[in-house]
């Protein structure tokens, strides 16, 4: 399986990953995603509420990646960044980017108390206190810090429309549109209450680098047929 590029497909999906260039999916010690089960979970009266400190103007960009819709944020400086929780120092806001299932009833990557929800949305931040760059945040054991937001279906969700109006340019792999004065914030439920467990990177290099920060509450976002894409299988 050398000559495949990773996928979701029967051939090259998840569970041939470890084949195809990629043994710590089979090997490693912290992979993600996981089950969460909530009677399992510690309290930890030590950890702090989550800061989220997001500039609307350092959006720049949306594209299609062939598996989602991503969207970049400028993080040459502090203008978009999380603090708070588990994390030490502010971790910037690097891009946003959407995962989901063939069908709106199991998309979701993490699980909670075997339940799947329709989609996940994933807001990926880097150590910039520690780490020069991005490329060296995602080697290390605390480089990242990922929140993760469960998505239910609904008729509607405004603060994603902006989005949806953006998928008629993506329709190919690779294709790029500007896109910005876009808030992270939107996209987030009113309630910040979290899971935080040490994980990975859920697609390869599968890098064992984030802090994980899933928010017990969903938000509700249209059907998904409206974000799938070509080549998302």
């Amino acid at each position: 399986m050398s000559g495949c590029s990773w996928g979701y497909g029967p051939k090259n999906g998840p569970d041939h990953w470890h084949e195809m260039g990629f043994p710590i999916a089979k090997e490693g010690a912290r992979q993600s995603p996981i089950e969460i089960k909530s009677q399992e979970a510690k309290y930890d009266c030590n950890l702090k509420p989550l800061n989220l400190s997001y500039d609307p103007a350092s959006s720049k960009s949306i594209s299609n990646t062939g598996v989602s819709i991503q969207v970049d944020f400028d993080d040459c400086s502090d203008r978009s960044v999380l603090t708070g929780g588990p994390l030490c120092g502010k971790y910037r806001l690097r891009q946003f980017h959407f995962h989901w299932g063939a069908c709106d009833g199991h998309g979701s990557e993490h699980v909670i108390d075997g339940k799947n929800f329709a989609g996940e949305l994933h807001l990926v931040h880097w150590n910039a206190e520690k780490y020069s760059c991005f490329g060296d945040a995602v080697k290390a054991p605390d480089g990242l810090a990922v929140i993760a937001v469960f998505l239910k279906v609904c008729d509607s969700n405004p603060a994603l429309q902006k989005i949806v109006c953006s998928l008629e340019c993506l329709k190919s792999k690779d294709s790029k549109s500007e896109f910005k004065d876009f808030s992270p914030c939107s996209l987030l439920p009113s309630c910040l209450q979290y899971y935080t467990y040490l994980g990975s990177l859920t697609t390869p290099p599968l890098c064992e680098s984030v802090i994980w920060l899933v928010l017990k509450e969903p938000v509700t976002k249209q059907p998904l047929d409206c974000y799938r894409i070509p080549g998302s299988s």
